[in-house]
């Protein structure tokens, strides 16, 4: 008779079968009872909704929504393709989110259907799909992409409501931004005899510095007879310069976050102390704050570091080699990185003191310190050496967040705008604010992509003058609540006012984080949370 663990082992032969050929949404009918129940009750699947699964992890937390988050498009498309077949397109407003490479789970998905019920279908963790009986657009207004059936761009804008340029601004920005005339907007306007939309379309590209385009969509409509009345749909006008065409939606994008965000964080930020004339007295600041950094930021990172292995590590008295517990020897490993990698760090704040453009140098230096912080664990065999080799390969999510970072493809098409515009901001505090948010938005590696944003915040604060700061764990809650605010709402004031907090107390002198005692650490430490995924 077989043994439970064998019974066990039965059920995930039968659910990787299921996931080798590419199934995120599971059908109940996908697996037997037994296997399904067994499944279920040892933490491998959940319940989306009835006769509904994905594929979960026995160490997933109660009420932890990143499986989900994870699996939520791939499941609408498997979902909606069993339901609709090919009867169904995702609704022109949200189209245009994905075309502008925003894939934030929504909280409701907008679906037209032709059999569409006109009701919500209730999914986990307060989502739900909207199907709307409606007529569908022509097929050749209509793409697929990762499975999902969308409106093609220009069709969408077309189609989209007036609200949803107010409502979504940088998404309308970055799709528009990628017409390089007005051809293709012209054929839906005309056929559709569209002269208020066509006013609000002329409206929107001249918005974003397209003119041209713009005049080219009034002239043709009043040729054929249209009156056009143009109307500015966005509520305010960014001054950026956009290229005639952007080679990337997620390049455009970057840049129209940039420009947007930039204006709301000097009121929420401190004025800059501008460069210390004594570089060498700010280094000696920066290292005697190096034990309260690592602890504080390797904590946030989920990793169980105390006060005294990171004393250990800098001295050298650690032994990689000594027969440590697993996680222990885990994080001593990551404790050794951060310490190469701090000083990685230091130098490129050097060379940012020196007057190099900061920028450049966290451009050039980066690189670096992630292959310093990642070192150790490649030495001890717990990391591949091809993981130190650049940006990832492979999708990336962020524990419990609705905001989903770029794909691979589009990682490197968006770094080195990224780096182009911290290069070319003339002000340390925007350098600060969106130095750190747009790159843990980017979200460019595997992991450690906290722990890179916050060296990048400190480099930038050296460039304006600005205490190296640190984050308290103790705070970590405001600090993810914030950045996930700028990432999913667009909405950058809470994430400046909190780092512009946190400066300012250093500036006068107030400590913002220290090291507890041992007894202390050792309890914060047993409520800090898995390793896994905390790293934002």
């Amino acid at each position: 008779m077989a043994t439970p663990s064998e019974k066990l082992a039965e059920s995930l032969e039968a659910l990787k079968a299921l996931q080798e050929n590419g199934a995120v949404a599971i059908r109940s009918d996908s697996l037997t009872r037994t296997h399904r129940e067994r499944l279920l009750k040892n933490g491998f699947l959940q319940e989306v909704m009835k006769g509904w699964y994905i594929p979960s992890s026995p160490n997933d937390r109660d009420g932890d929504t990143t499986p989900w988050y994870a699996s939520f498009w791939d499941f609408c498309a498997a979902y909606l393709r069993e339901r609709f077949g090919t009867t169904w397109c995702i609704a022109p407003e949200q189209s245009l989110k994905l075309h502008a490479g925003n894939r934030t789970v929504p909280a409701q998905l907008w679906v037209r259907a032709e059999k569409g019920g006109n009701k919500p279908t209730k999914l986990m963790h307060g989502t739900s799909i909207f199907d709307v009986r409606a007529a569908l657009p022509p097929a050749k207004d209509t793409i697929e992409e990762n499975n999902v059936r969308l409106y093609k761009p220009a069709a969408a804008l077309v189609e989209a409501s007036a609200g949803f340029f107010a409502q979504s601004p940088t998404d309308a920005r970055t799709t528009l931004a990628h017409f390089a005339d007005a051809s293709e907007i012209l054929a839906h306007l005309l056929e559709g005899g569209h002269s208020v939309v066509a006013g609000r379309l002329a409206g929107a590209f001249r918005n974003i510095g397209r003119g041209r385009i713009a005049n080219d969509i009034i002239k043709n409509m009043e040729a054929a007879g249209y009156t056009v009345r143009e109307t500015d749909p966005f509520e305010r006008r960014l001054h950026v310069d956009l290229p005639t065409r952007e080679r990337s939606a997620y390049a455009g994008r970057i840049r129209l976050i940039w420009q947007a965000m930039r204006a709301d964080i000097a009121d929420n930020f401190p004025p800059a102390p501008g460069r210390p004339n004594d570089i060498e007295a700010y280094l000696k600041r920066v290292e005697d704050i190096y034990v309260t950094d690592a602890y504080h930021s390797l904590s946030i990172a989920g990793y169980r570091v105390s006060p005294t292995l990171i004393e250990r590590v800098r001295s050298g008295s650690w032994n990689p080699d000594q027969n440590e517990q697993d996680r222990e020897h885990q994080d001593a490993l990551a404790a050794r990185g951060y310490h190469l990698a701090f000083q990685a760090v230091k130098t490129s704040v050097r060379a940012v003191l020196g007057s190099e453009n900061p920028g450049t140098v966290a451009d050039r230096d980066h690189g670096e310190w992630y292959r310093e912080l990642f070192a150790p664990s490649v030495t001890a065999g717990l990391a591949r050496p091809a993981d130190l080799a650049g940006y990832r390969s492979d999708r990336v999510f962020i524990r419990n967040s609705k905001h989903v970072p770029l794909p691979p493809h589009a990682v490197r098409d968006a770094m080195p705008v990224f780096f182009e515009l911290l290069a070319a901001e003339e002000d340390a505090a925007v350098r600060v604010v969106l130095g750190h948010f747009i790159f843990v938005y980017i979200h460019p590696y595997m992991d450690g992509n906290g722990r890179m944003g916050r060296f990048l915040m400190n480099v930038m604060l050296a460039s304006g003058g600005y205490p190296w700061t640190v984050v308290p764990v103790e705070r970590r809650e405001d600090y993810t609540v914030a950045l996930e605010q700028a990432s999913v709402h667009q909405n950058i004031t809470p994430f400046a006012s909190f780092v512009g907090g946190l400066v300012n107390d250093g500036l006068h002198g107030r400590p913002v984080a220290k090291v507890p005692d041992e007894t202390r650490a050792r309890q914060q430490r047993a409520s800090e949370p898995e390793r896994e995924g905390a790293d934002r």
